[in-house]
This record gives C-alpha cells, structure tokens and sequence, in this order.
C-alpha cells in the first residue's frame, strides 16, 4: 500500500489479493509466519459489494457488454467489487482466478474527495467561500453552474427508462452506462429518483417520521423527503459523486403565508459536490406534487430543483447549516420567514420579479396593486377569495400590472397565475391582503375579464393601433368611440356589459355600433346609465369555422346620472362590413315624426326604408342614400336593399324600433 498525506487530502493506491479458502489453508500449511491474534475483525457494516462503478471504469478499458473484465490469457474471469463506507471512503478488490497473476488494474486518487479532520477521519469538504453565490439574485440563470439542457435530452430519455432489476447497486450501474461525468452521473440519478419514486403522503404525515432504507424505496417505490434525500445521497457515492444530506425547514405541502418555523425540521435535501464546488438538489420536489385539496400525489417533473441557483433555492428551503444556504451574505431564520416566497413555476414560467416583495399587503385606500416582470410577454390571470374579480389586471411588453379593489374590509386571499409557453396556468405567486376599509364607489363588473385594456396580446391577435391604449374610458356624457387597425381576414365582435339596468343578453350588442373604415374597426358606445361598464372585445378569423375568442376588454366609467341612452338599430347579416350609418344612430324612433336617414352603403343597386309606407333613398353625389320617412302608424322600420338591379328580392340591413304613442 502506498500512502500520500498533505494538510488536506489523502491518496491510496491499494491492492487486495483474495484467496479461496482451500489455497489459503494450503497456504497455510506451509507458511513460517504465525496468525496474528490480535488482528481485528472483517468490518462489514460499513462497506457492501458493488458492481457499478467498476463496470463504468471497464467499460471504458475495453470490456465486453456485461462489464466483466476480458482476459484474453486465462479462461475464468477476475472479479471486482468496490464499496464506499459511510463517510465515502472508496475501497476496491480484485478476485482472481487461482495462479492468476494479479495486476493493478487501476489507481484511485481520492484527494479531491476527501477531507482529513483532526483525528485523521475523512469526511466531505464543508461548504466555503468558493461555494457561496451573491444575494439577492442577480438574473444570470436559474442554476448554480451554466447549463444547457438539451445536452441532456438522450440521457433523460434514457434514465427515466431504466429499471429495478435487483438491488441498488445494479441500478446505479445500469444508469451509469450512458453517463460519462459527474455532472452526468448525478443527472441520471435524479430524473431515475423523479420519475420513479412516488412521494409516501401518509409517511410523510406521520409524527415520528420513519426512516427509509434504499432497498425497502426500491421496493415500494415510494418514500418521504428523508427518503428521498438519503436515496439520492446513496446512489451518488455508490457512483463515486460527493453527496451529502441536508435537513431544515421548507415551504412546502401545507405552507401557510406569513407563519413561523421553529422546533423539528420538516424537510430534507441534497448538495453535491460538481467540478470543485458544492451544489443544491431537492428530488422530492422534483418528482411531483400533492394536490392539496385530495392530498394525493401525482407525478409531474419540475426541473427548478435541479441544481437550483441557492439564491432561488432559499425561498422555500433554510437548512440547519447556514454554511449549506451557499450564499453570501446568508440569511437568517427571521428573513427566510419575512421573504416573498415565489414559488418555482414562477422561474420555470419565466418571471424575473415581482413587487411588492412581502407576502402580506396592506391596501391603501382600499387598493392593492401588484406589478410583475417577466423575460417575455406572459399571459396572466389572478383569483381574489376564488374569485376571478374585483381587479384590473393590464398586460404589459414584460409583465403585468394588477389593481386589485377588495369588496370587503378584512383578510383575503389573492392568487396570481401565468401561462408561460404551455396551455395551463399555473399559480406562481400568492399574497394575504389585509383590507383595512374598503372603496364602496369602487364596484368593477363581475363580467370584466382579464386582461383590461389592449397590450401585446390583442396586437398578436389581430387588432392593432388602439385608439384607447389605457384600459379604462371616462365619459362625461355616456357616449365613446373606439377604434383599431384590423389585420385582414380578421372579424370583430363587441358586447357591453354591467350588473344592473337595461343591459340584457340580448341587448349587449345593441349598445354597440360597429363601422369599417380603410382597415380600422370603430365601435360607437351609448350608455343606457350611469356607472361602470365592460366592453368585451371579440375576434375570429373569417375563413376558420369556430367561436369567436375573446381578447381583451376596456373598463367604461360614467358618473353623469342623467345619462339614458337608448340602444342601436339592430343590424343583419346583409349590413356590409364597410358600410356606414350617419343618422338615425338610436335604435329606438319617435312616433309620428320625419326622421332622416343618411348610410352609406356599398355594392347595392337601390335602397328604401319601410314603415307602414316605403320610402326610396337617393344616392348623393358625396356617395351617401338620403331621405326621410314617417314613424305614423308603425311599430318597427326597416332600411332594406337591392343588391343586382335586374332581381327585385330587397334584403333587410338594419331595424329600427318605434315608440308607442
């Protein structure tokens, strides 16, 4: 054996040669030199056979598939076993066929994994100064090392497909066939543990939590944090990575904003020790999710936890080591408690920040606003008490802008959710509102869906160059025009909404007249009140069948009480997309009166107004029908056309009602 010791490490070249037992009794027999009485035992608890780590070694010395070593001079084969005791010493043996010539096969420097205390023990090198990471967070990367995951695209397919054959060492060694660093290694490991082990809820909630052995994990295939933990930690120092488990406190399962942590610790995690420096991994919480309303667990891989920047990592994970935190300056107990704790799919969806930074808000005038900011543009919604209301929530190039009016004093619950690249929304921040009084005049529609105003969105849509680039219209007189640019092939729908007075679900879109003019939509808005409106904004493209989708919506404000606007005249399929209407723009006509009609109208041969007569409109030089007709006698008019001069089938285009005498 030859030994090397410095002030820091230790290297051992070592080589065990192995009898059978008939050889060393012959051996024996023959031999001067007397047993040793006061030899210790064989150890055996700490050190178990292995096969994995070897067969990575042979595999790249030119041995066959199986990992067995080729001996081209002899027929039978020598054996190799390889074992690690609990402080990750490595120790290695050869089995050779009898009167085989032994040869080392290999040299292990363990120097830079091991550390000798004072006692001459070895240990893992404790986390220092080349470990921490600045805080708070400073937007490079969500990882702790620079990443591409696309380099691990073959890898992951290939261990979340691996296994259980036998026992764990054979796993490792399966795994380890298409691994070919640390860094690879220890990603193999992690998306096996994530993909295959289910998290045990009702182990987890016992009070004395029980502690899982790898083999009994293997076979169950499922386990607490603990288990987890020390599952990873075990396969990492079966392969040969530096691993290590650390417990402390999380914001996990059962989390409630704002409470205190004291007495056991509830959690447990991992750091591994890559390319000279300690890095944070937590399987548990890469494996999926409890739902917390069946408290069932489903599988749902989330890739935050692997290797996570410790910046992002402390926001729901304090060890009981400040020195595992691996930030500079740490922070305390207090802090960790007091932070705004983003939860991981606000990283995974793209967020960068959000504001403000403490979980508990006090309204200001009964008002609450929360702002975020995101790497790209990101669909958000929000819930306040379950409820997707009483809030203007206003897209933004790089976030949102969250106006939130509470109905009630007291506390509240408000939950924000981003779509990120996938179809699903997911809950990414969550805050207690603490309304101390609450804004009466401030009553928003419960029909005023999310997002209010024009943003990136609705121009990805089709609709462009608002007129209104704020969300909310004030009108003084309950009267507003509104216009967009309209990509082609895009159709447009309107509907007003509030949560009283005449406004019905057949009359939503009479408060609305829609014009076309060279590209750009106008929609025309009368009031049939005072108060607060949503006006819904709709489009579809024309050649695709389907509904119309809903894009955006302005919140309409009006505090004059005289207003009482009657509707518009209710327009039909025939009302040409480019065509025009002047006057009489209220649907509704007074009795016994002359009123003048002035449309301009496209592609048709001749236009009249019927009533209890007909009455022909003349076309002007400026290209507008003109005239007039009598309301005596009738109940509803109509404007009809005449689109080809040689047929006489007129078609109705707009209905206008009339007043009782």
């Amino acid at each position: 054996m030859e030994l090397k010791k410095d002030s820091n490490a230790v290297s051992i070249d070592m080589l065990l040669i192995v009898h059978s037992e008939k050889r060393r009794a012959a051996q024996g027999a023959h031999s001067d030199r007397p047993a040793d009485p006061g030899a210790p035992p064989q150890r055996r608890g700490g050190l178990q056979g292995v096969g994995n780590g070897i067969r990575r070694w042979q595999k790249l010395e030119g041995n066959d598939l199986c990992g067995n070593l080729v001996e081209k001079q002899h027929a039978q084969q020598t054996q190799v076993i390889t074992s690690y005791d609990n402080q990750g010493t490595q120790l290695t043996v050869e089995v050779h066929p009898r009167d085989a010539m032994p040869q080392l096969f290999k040299k292990f420097s363990l120097a830079k994994r091991l550390q000798v205390d004072k006692n001459g023990n070895t240990r893992p090198r404790q986390p220092g100064g080349k470990d921490t990471h600045a805080y708070p967070w400073d937007r490079s990367s969500l990882k702790s090392m620079p990443l591409d995951l696309r380099q691990f695209e073959k890898l992951d397919t290939y261990a979340s497909q691996v296994t259980v054959k036998s026992g764990l060492e054979e796993l490792v060694s399966d795994l380890l066939q298409e691994a070919h660093s640390d860094l690879e290694i220890v990603r193999a490991i992690w998306i096996w543990i994530c993909h295959h082990i289910e998290y045990d809820i009702e182990a987890a909630q016992e009070k004395d939590r029980q502690a899982f052995k790898p083999t009994a994990i293997l076979q169950t295939q499922k386990t607490n944090c603990d288990g987890y933990a020390g599952l990873f930690e075990r396969m990492c120092r079966i392969a040969g990575v530096q691993c290590v488990t650390v417990p402390g406190y999380s914001k996990g399962f059962g989390y409630q904003l704002g409470q205190s942590f004291s007495g056991e610790f509830d959690h447990a995690w991992n750091a591994v020790f890559l390319e000279g420096r300690w890095h944070l991994v937590d399987s548990t919480w890469g494996s999926g999710l409890v739902d917390s309303s069946t408290s069932k667990f489903t599988f749902l891989y989330n890739e935050f936890y692997f290797l996570t920047h410790p910046a992002l990592f402390i926001e729901d994970h304090f060890p009981d080591n400040k020195n595992w935190q691996l930030l500079k300056p740490p922070q305390s107990l207090r802090q960790f408690e007091n932070n705004m704790y983003h939860k991981s799919e606000f990283y995974n969806k793209g967020m960068l920040s959000a504001q403000p930074q403490t979980s508990i808000i006090k309204t200001v005038n009964g008002k609450a606003t929360v702002t975020i900011e995101s790497c790209a543009p990101t669909l958000f919604m929000f819930m306040l008490n379950g409820k997707q209301e009483h809030g203007l929530l206003s897209l933004r190039k790089n976030g949102m802008k969250l106006d939130v009016y509470p109905p009630t004093a007291g506390t509240h619950k408000l939950q924000i959710f981003a779509k990120g690249n996938s179809e699903i929304y997911s809950s990414v921040l969550e805050y207690t509102l603490k309304c101390h009084c609450a804004d009466v005049d401030v009553r928003l529609p419960a029909e005023l869906h999310q997002p209010v105003g024009p943003s990136w969105f609705s121009e990805q849509m089709g609709i462009t160059k608002p007129s209104h680039p704020e969300p909310v219209i004030y009108t003084s007189d309950g009267r507003c025009s509104v216009s967009f640019g309209v990509e082609e092939g895009i159709s447009v729908l309107a509907s007003l909404h509030g949560d009283d007075g005449p406004v019905t679900e057949e009359t939503q879109r009479r408060y609305i007249f829609q014009l076309h003019r060279e590209k750009r939509t106008e929609l025309k808005v009368q009031l049939p009140h005072a108060g607060k409106f949503a006006l819904k904004i709709f489009v579809k493209k024309r050649q695709e069948p389907g509904n119309y989708l809903f894009v955006f919506n302005y919140l309409i404000c009006c505090t004059n009480t005289k207003v009482n606007w009657p509707v518009f005249p209710e327009s039909f399929g025939n009302w040409g997309v480019d065509n025009e209407l002047l006057e009489p723009l209220s649907g509704v006509l007074p009795a016994n009166r002359n009123v003048p009609f002035k449309l301009k109208l496209h592609g048709v041969a001749k236009a009249l107004v019927k009533g209890q007569d007909t009455w022909p409109l003349t076309l002007s030089p400026e290209g507008y029908w003109e005239g007039s007709c009598s309301t005596a006698g009738c109940r509803e008019v109509y404007v009809m056309v005449l689109e080809n001069a040689n047929h006489s089938f007129y078609s109705y285009i707009l209905k206008y009602q009339v007043n009782a005498q």
